[in-house]
């Protein structure tokens, strides 16, 4: 295999993608930056009508798609009201106690500022109650800016502690960060398809088609997950950062054979990277779509554990990134 210490990645890379701009259904430019950084290592790379960004490295064995989403959480303009506020749907899966006073960027760079409606409770702020003020005074002067059906992400810079990295869109920018560092360095006999999903976050509806029109022998998501090493009433013995890779054991949209999630682990086994198993009864990733598809297809999952998901501030352990990345070179090599 390929160095993989850590100081060999690029993480300038994984800021570019945390801070470009792509929430479901508007990944275009994720997807551009992704097809520039592809172009030495891949054959060909193209977008599907559903956005997925699909890239091919030839081999003449088994067909493998490596599937990793590349949009975000965020929200859309539903409502402008007279003095220029505006309402808004979730685009994924929000936070609610977490909305409030929040930045939120829009495409053309508008900024808003999370409020609430003053008559309501500290405790209602779920997205129907909250509005955004983009710092204007009238209906007139917001749809200078802004117009109904526009989206915005969180506002989360970028930043680097000597073990970990803090930023929006870790979810899902590590994982195709991690993509991205393997399809520079793998060798494979394999025919690989690097699958950069659209629309995850809002019900996985790219990886589904995406499958549908490859028909792979085998599937592997990357992701990322919950970690669940903060303080809490009671103990949960699950994924935490800084001890490795998850290895997808079950979720609710997705069980994995045995049979994978054993290959994955005695892999990680023989070349001593450090894994963990991830096993969790709600949220789900592109993982189950997939495994549904047609008549069916092995898939496995790979996850990134991550504090504070679907916020501007999520954190993610380098050291979990490396294994990632190692991990997934020794599977498809």
């Amino acid at each position: 295999m390929t160095d993989t210490n850590l100081d060999s990645y690029d993480f300038t890379l994984l800021q570019q993608l945390t801070q470009t701009f792509g929430p479901s259904g508007q990944e275009h430019n994720v997807a551009a930056l992704i097809l520039d950084q592809t172009k030495n290592d891949a054959d060909t790379g193209y977008t599907d009508a559903l956005g997925n960004l699909i890239v091919r490295k030839k081999g003449h064995g088994k067909k493998i798609m490596i599937a990793c989403h590349m949009d975000e959480v965020g929200i859309m303009v539903t409502h402008i009201n007279k003095q220029g506020y505006l309402y808004f749907a979730p685009i994924g899966g929000l936070r609610d106690h977490v909305l409030l006073a929040q930045r939120f960027v829009f495409a053309n760079g508008a900024v808003g500022v999370v409020s609430r409606e003053e008559k309501k409770k500290s405790y209602e702020n779920s997205p129907e109650r909250l509005f955004l003020d983009i710092g204007v005074t009238s209906e007139q002067e917001a749809r200078t800016m802004v117009q109904e059906g526009d989206m915005a992400v969180f506002s989360g810079t970028y930043q680097e502690t000597k073990d970990c990295v803090i930023s929006k869109a870790l979810d899902n920018r590590a994982g195709c960060f991690i993509a991205l560092e393997v399809l520079k360095r793998v060798s494979s006999r394999d025919d690989l398809y690097f699958v950069f999903t659209a629309q995850e976050e809002v019900g996985a509806r790219g990886a589904k088609t995406a499958a549908y029109a490859l028909e792979p022998d085998l599937a592997l998501n990357i992701d990322t997950t919950f970690s669940f090493d903060m303080p809490r009433e009671y103990e949960v013995p699950r994924t935490s950062l800084n001890k490795g890779i998850a290895i997808k054991v079950m979720d609710r949209s997705i069980v994995v054979s045995p049979q994978i999630k054993n290959w994955m682990a005695e892999i990680a086994e023989q070349h001593e990277i450090p894994y963990q198993w991830e096993i969790i009864t709600n949220g789900g990733t592109d993982s189950g779509p997939v495994h549904l598809t047609k008549g069916g297809i092995p898939t496995g999952g790979l996850a990134i554990p991550v504090r504070h998901l679907h916020t501007p501030g999520e954190i993610a352990s380098k050291n979990d990134i490396r294994s990632a990345i190692s991990l997934l070179l020794a599977l498809l090599e």
